[in-house]
C-alpha cells in the first residue's frame, strides 16, 4: 500500500483495480483546513488523464508494472511478435499496441515492453534510432541560409522532416520519442 502523502512523479497505484502513474503532484497546506495532495495521473491502459485532490493519509494499493526488453520478429498482418530475450517465448501483439513504436521498429530491433498482471499494456522504441531514408525529394544546393526541411520516408514507414541536404540512400539518428531528425549517420 502506498498513501497520497508518498506520492512522487513516476509512481504506480491503483484505484479500482486498474493502474496509474502519478504526473504531477503538490503537497498543499491551506492556512485554513486540512492539507491535501493536488495530483495529476494517467491511466496506464488508456493513457487518459484525470486530476484529483487526496487526503494525504488515503492509501492505495501499489500497481507492480514489469518492464521487459523483447526482440520485434516480424509482423502476419494484424499481429505483430516479439519475442523475450531471455525465455525465447514469443507473444503476439495487436497493431492498436504497438503503432507508435512499430514505426521506428525494423525486425530483429529491441523495444521495451511494459506488463501489468502478465499482459502488455506498451510498447515503446529504442529513445534513438538509426534507419535509411528510402523516399525524398533531391536536395536543392544553396538554399542554406534558414533551417528548412522536407519531407522523408525511412525504412520502416515513418514519415520524418529532414534538412534539405538529405538525399535517398541516407542514414539518419531519429528520436522516437518525439519524431525528430537529429543527425545523418
Amino acid at each position: 500500500m502506498i498513501s497520497a502523502g508518498d506520492f512522487r512523479k513516476g509512481v504506480t497505484f491503483e484505484i479500482d483495480g486498474e493502474p496509474f502513474v502519478v504526473v504531477d503532484f503538490q503537497h498543499v497546506k491551506p492556512g485554513k483546513g486540512a492539507a491535501f495532495v493536488r495530483t495529476k495521473y494517467k491511466s496506464l491502459k488508456s493513457g487518459a488523464t484525470r486530476e484529483q485532490a487526496f487526503n494525504p493519509s488515503e492509501k492505495f494499493p501499489k500497481a507492480h508494472i514489469e518492464t521487459k526488453e523483447m526482440q520485434y520478429l516480424y509482423s502476419d498482418g494484424d499481429l505483430y511478435y516479439f519475442m523475450d530475450n531471455e525465455t525465447y517465448e514469443q507473444i503476439p501483439l495487436e497493431a492498436n499496441l504497438v503503432e507508435n513504436a512499430i514505426k521506428y521498429l525494423k525486425e530483429n530491433d529491441n523495444a521495451t515492453l511494459k506488463f501489468y498482471k502478465g499482459n502488455c499494456f506498451q510498447v515503446d522504441a529504442p529513445n534513438f534510432v538509426e534507419l535509411e531514408v528510402t523516399e525524398t525529394e533531391p536536395g536543392i544546393k544553396g538554399d542554406t541560409a534558414s533551417n528548412v526541411t522536407k519531407r522523408a520516408v525511412v525504412e520502416t514507414g515513418a514519415e520524418i522532416l529532414v534538412p534539405l541536404f538529405i538525399n535517398e540512400g541516407d542514414s539518419v539518428k531519429i528520436d522516437t520519442r518525439t519524431g525528430d531528425y537529429l543527425s545523418r549517420v
